[in-house]
């Protein structure tokens, strides 16, 4: 209900920006998408103002996607095509949406 005492006053990094905060002043990122499942986990912080800016819709795969496609390994141009070419070919062609 209170938190952690051993966690009082720490701080962390935000993977986002980079800034060093309170421990009490950051939120959880879990990469698996499910934060409440915390058996065998160690978790990454973001400061309010960066996880205020997330997208917070569901990631279901996106991982996963992420790591065949070797994201982060090759070049930005290499990334967009391979994540492009994923993506049509498991969920259809990438189309506009009418709003």
């Amino acid at each position: 209900m209170w938190g952690s005492r051993r966690n009082r006053g720490k701080t962390v990094v935000c993977i986002a920006c980079g800034d060093a905060v309170v421990r009490s002043a950051a939120r959880e990122y879990d990469k698996e998408g499910n934060r409440w499942e915390r058996n065998g986990k160690s978790f990454e912080h973001l400061c309010k103002a960066c996880h205020r800016d997330l997208c917070h819709q569901p990631r279901n795969e996106l991982e996963t996607l992420l790591v065949e496609i070797d994201a982060g390994v090759v070049e930005q141009e290499a990334f967009f095509t391979r994540y492009e070419t994923a993506v049509r070919n498991r969920y259809g062609p990438l189309e506009e949406r009418e709003g």
